[in-house]
């Protein structure tokens, strides 16, 4: 407890560290403004990728299976589609079976998009990636995972969710 009041006007002794979730907050915030850029700068945004990499992998090509695969609303996928099809990227056509279903495929110009903005992914990746060991990568995902976990978890009755213990030792095998 005492490691937060410098939240509630206290001065502690000495500076205490910021609760994990607000150091990943702010982190996820930078990233993804880092990340939006580097996408806009190519000529595209986030929604036009995951649009994109979704119909890349080919699995989904129902507009509601699309939207299901990314985790928005249909609603906002469908403004999403709207403005790629008005710019040429994707082309959607009425299923056969069920007149309310829409096919979504990419265009010519929308498979050059894909490949553009698939190098600034890389490249934005590759500038993630520097300085940071396979090793501590690997460590890094166990702890996002871990905490993803934990965010998930009803809390315990100390307000606590499940252990968040790491082995290192698993980290050291490669395991």
């Amino acid at each position: 407890m005492s490691r937060y009041l410098c939240y509630v006007g206290a001065m502690p002794e000495h500076e205490a560290p910021e609760p994990i979730g607000l150091e990943i907050t702010r982190t996820g915030r930078a990233l993804s403004r880092s990340f939006n850029d580097a996408l806009s700068a190519a000529g595209g945004s986030l929604p036009q990728w995951l649009v994109l990499i979704t119909l890349k992998q080919g699995d989904h090509r129902m507009q509601r299976d699309i939207a299901s695969a990314i985790g928005i609303e249909g609603a906002t996928l469908t403004h999403h589609l709207h403005r790629m099809e008005a710019d040429g990227f994707i082309r959607r056509q009425r299923g056969a079976g069920d007149r309310r279903s829409q096919l979504v495929e990419l265009t010519p110009q929308g498979e050059e998009l894909f490949t553009r903005l698939l190098r600034t992914v890389i490249e934005f990746d590759e500038r993630l990636r520097r300085g940071i060991s396979d090793r501590d990568l690997a460590v890094l995902r166990r702890l996002l995972d871990r905490l993803r976990t934990n965010a998930a978890a009803p809390p315990t009755t100390t307000g606590r969710a499940a252990s968040s213990h790491i082995d290192d030792s698993a980290t050291e095998r490669g395991g």
